[in-house]
């Protein structure tokens, strides 16, 4: 008889990369009956762009691609500090009211997969509710990210009850996935018994893989993901390829963009290199490699001085890049840094924020030595092949669905 799983989500669109396309696919394949219950928006589903599906998934349970999807309302609980950590040190389940809980209770499932912070609230009523009714079930927490961050902009009481309740709901898991070892290692010193593996947000390798970066007289940086004033850093990738394209040729792709949900302006690009810079818009999961095609350098640019997740981040894009052979220019962040140095597959400036003209200082040094270029590009490509695309990273998910199942 196959195993239940019940995936827990309350901010991330269903048809997220690393949650349905990659574990949940996964798992479905491997046999596990694969139950989501994700978050609606005012009624609607809503897509990884940030657009809202007005015409489709309008039922409030449905089969996608083989995998049940069961919708709620989304509900905040940010300003519900206090009262989930009472709840949680209670040790009862009854104060567990919130529409997840409920709805996770009655799947009956074997392993509950939460992926944020506050569905991982909801993981412990549920386990704690079906334990009462002799359903012994396990709970597993993937942490996308580091919650709490002991570095942005909060106050220290929120710091705080949110240290306390991340603490409590720890005591009641089973196992731990995460995203870098260095939040591995967080983890581990708040629980050290408790099992912890890492797995990546790599992409399953591409077959269409065309080495040669580096061997144009022209360079083109590319950028993935969302972009805007506030996130991607738009204003510094502009002033990058102004500064750059003074002396040499540089072209800027960005795949992504705005969110579609965003009710801003478009983001504008500076005349004098509006025939430099290229958005080809959201695409399919499936479409990114190809777009990805004839690109030099993959561009990361995170603020590490003011966010510890940001220096443990090993985000998708940098996965992206390396499964084409696109060697990575990032700035100064822990865990990036470690494994470019040991894989010799990009080029790191070294400040935890960097500006725009010491990318651009990268950006000449590596002009000037195209076989760098060539070189990280064939090792890049070289890992994802030996050690870090996602059907390695399958095999490790499935051995810790194998171990809860002893």
């Amino acid at each position: 008889m196959s195993k239940s799983v019940c995936f827990l989500i309350t901010e991330h669109p269903f048809l997220d990369a690393r949650i349905f396309k990659k574990e949940a696919k996964s798992l479905s394949r491997q046999g596990y009956q694969v139950t989501m219950i994700v978050p609606r928006k005012n009624g609607y589903l809503f897509d990884v762009d940030g657009s809202i599906f007005h015409d489709q998934f309008r039922s409030p349970t449905f089969f996608h691609e083989g995998i049940k999807i069961i919708t709620y309302e989304q509900m905040q609980l940010e300003n519900q500090l206090k009262s989930l950590l009472y709840n949680l040190r209670s040790g009862d389940h009854t104060r567990f009211t919130d529409p997840l809980t409920l709805l996770g209770i009655e799947q009956q499932a074997d392993i509950y997969h939460a992926h944020e912070f506050f569905s991982f609230y909801s993981g412990v009523g549920i386990k704690r509710a079906l334990k009462i009714r002799g359903k012994r079930c396990k709970l597993i927490y993937d942490s996308h990210e580091l919650e709490p961050d002991p570095l942005v902009m909060e106050s220290r009481n929120t710091k705080q009850l949110k240290n306390e309740t991340l603490t409590s709901m720890l005591d009641e898991t089973d196992s731990v996935i995460t995203v870098s070892q260095s939040i591995k290692s967080w983890y581990h010193k708040i629980r050290p018994d408790i099992p912890i593996n890492v797995i990546y947000n790599s992409p399953p390798l591409t077959d269409n893989y065309n080495p040669g970066q580096g061997k144009q007289s022209d360079l083109t940086i590319t950028y993935e993901g969302m972009i805007d004033s506030k996130r991607g850093s738009f204003q510094k990738l502009m002033d990058i390829a102004k500064l750059f394209n003074k002396r040499f040729d540089l072209k800027v792709r960005i795949i992504g963009g705005k969110k579609k949900s965003s009710n801003k302006q478009s983001l504008p690009i500076p005349p004098q290199i509006v025939d430099k810079v290229e958005f080809t818009g959201w695409l399919s999961y499936d479409s990114i490699p190809e777009a990805m095609q004839h690109s030099d350098i993959g561009w990361i640019d995170l603020d590490a001085e003011h966010s510890l997740n940001n220096r443990y981040a090993m985000p998708n894009k940098f996965f992206s890049y390396l499964n084409n052979g696109i060697p990575i220019l990032t700035n100064q962040c822990n865990d990036m840094e470690k494994f470019i140095q040991t894989y010799q597959c990009g080029y790191i400036v070294k400040k935890r924020q960097a500006q725009a003209m010491d990318y651009v200082q990268a950006l000449l040094h590596l002009h000037s030595n195209r076989k760098q270029i060539f070189d990280m590009s064939t090792n890049a490509r070289n890992i994802m092949e030996t050690h870090f695309s996602w059907e390695q990273m399958e095999d490790k998910l499935f051995d810790v669905y194998n171990r809860l199942n002893l």
